[in-house]
Parts: C-alpha cells; structure tokens; sequence
C-alpha cells in the first residue's frame, strides 16, 4: 500500500534525511587511502547516534543469511551494493559506495553517495559522473501526474545511451515512517507505465550503474552484491517527495561536493 505524506511528515522525513547527508559529509572528511570501512562505519554510527537517530541498516534482516553487522552498506569497487565494513584498507585509485539511513523521530532517512579515493582512472570518474546525472534525470521525471515507469527510463536511457550497465536487481522504494515503503522505483522502464505520481508521494531514486555488464552475483556473506565481470559500480541516491507541484529533494549533496571541491 502506497502512503502519501503529509506537509509535516514530509519535514521530519527531510530531517532525517539531512542527518544522512551531514553524516555523509563527515565520511567525505575522513576519507582517505589507508582508512578502513569499519573505521568509517564507527564515524557514522556516533553521528547518528549523537543526533538523536538510530542507524537503520544495522540489524536489518536478510531471508538469506544473517542481519546487517554495520550503520552503513561500504561497497568497493565491483561491489554494487550491500558491501559490509570492514578492516581492509582503502587504496589509491579505489571508489567508494556509502548507502546510509537513519530513523528520526519515527521517520527514515536514505541517500548513497559514491566517493574516490585518492587519484581515479578517467574512465571510473566518467562512470561516477553518468551515475549520479542519472539519478538528477530520474529525479527531473518524478513529477506529479507522471508515472514510475518514467523515472526509470530517464536512468536507464541516460545510461545505456553512453555504455554503460543499468542493475536490475536493486531498485528505488517508498521512504516514510519504514526504510523500504510501497512504491519500487526500478532504474530501467517505459514512459507511462506504472503507479501514477502524486503529491505527497515520497521516493528514494538510486541509479546503480556498471561499468560493464549490468549482470550481478551475490557473495559468500550474503550481503554484498558484486559485478559478475568484476568492472566497477557506482550508486546514488536520493530521497524525494512529489510536493506542491514538483519534485523535492530531501537529502543534499551539497556539503560532501564542498568538501570534494576542496581535496582535489
């Protein structure tokens, strides 16, 4: 069942979804080569925690294995999504997928941001960049009126148009008082097809793009999911609402592209 928000619930949903976005920006401050994920995943959870939140993927449980270990998904590399902190460190030249959500005042937040560390290849630059234009588009096609299908083929066209692998698998989903609500909002899609748009709708949109081929694998630790063809991945995301007429955005970007802006 789809939940359409209120003017007040939209708020506390933009509440929690900035605290995502500011414990975002402090990973940005930390990261580096030679620091771990779970150093990182330490970072986030004292800020979730500080601010009042509880970190929502920490104890999320999987029909497949055991609950999520950590307060935020860390995917390296070929690893699309899911990726579990640990001890290894970070590389020069390595990309980094941090997917994060909180639970404030009854409400989830959910946003992903795909980092580099050190100096990227070109290529995997260009592949952040489509990426996360991609999910700019997706958010352009969220209009009331509109229809699901036409998020989803603004991704996917944007995309596939330059090479590029579209998952499949993973897709967007409701945000509101559970982290994984009623609509899916698939990356891939035809214009006019699915649920109708409609004011007080809330969404989060997260292109997951390939490098190569958009054919995945899931690993060992039931959790982490990997490019089949070990080409690199990248995800973002943001949480939206379809309010007075348009599309909202509830997370930002903006403090993580300040702190990039000024490291390289």
């Amino acid at each position: 069942m789809i939940y359409l928000k209120t003017e007040d619930e939209i708020e506390l949903l933009r509440k929690a979804n900035l605290l995502v976005s500011t414990t975002l920006a402090e990973i940005a401050k930390m990261l580096k080569p030679g620091v771990t994920t779970r150093q990182l995943d330490t970072l986030a959870e004292q800020v979730i925690r500080d601010n009042g939140a509880t970190p929502v993927f920490k104890g999320f449980p999987n029909p497949y294995g055991p609950e999520f270990p950590a307060s935020i998904c860390a995917s390296v590399n070929n690893i699309v999504v899911h990726g579990i902190p640990d001890d290894r460190e970070l590389k020069d030249g390595d990309i980094l997928s941090v997917d994060c959500g909180t639970c404030l005042n009854g409400f989830c937040g959910d946003s992903c941001y795909t980092f580099c560390v050190g100096e990227v290849k070109p290529e995997v630059k260009q592949l952040l960049k489509t990426t996360k234009e991609a999910l700019y588009k997706g958010i352009e096609a969220a209009l009331p009126g509109r229809r699901i299908g036409d998020i989803g083929y603004a991704v996917q066209q944007h995309c596939e148009s330059q090479g590029y692998g579209v998952v499949r698998e993973f897709i967007g989903h409701g945000v509101g008082r559970e982290m994984h609500e009623d609509p899916q909002v698939p990356n891939y899609g035809k214009r006019g097809q699915g649920k109708q748009l409609r004011n007080g709708l809330c969404i989060a949109i997260e292109p997951m793009i390939t490098l190569g081929s958009h054919q995945i694998a899931l690993l060992e630790d039931k959790w982490s999911v990997t490019t089949r063809d070990g080409k690199p991945a990248a995800h973002f995301e943001h949480s939206i609402a379809i309010h007075n007429g348009k599309a909202d955005i509830l997370s930002s970007f903006a403090e993580i592209e300040a702190i990039e802006g000024k490291q390289y």
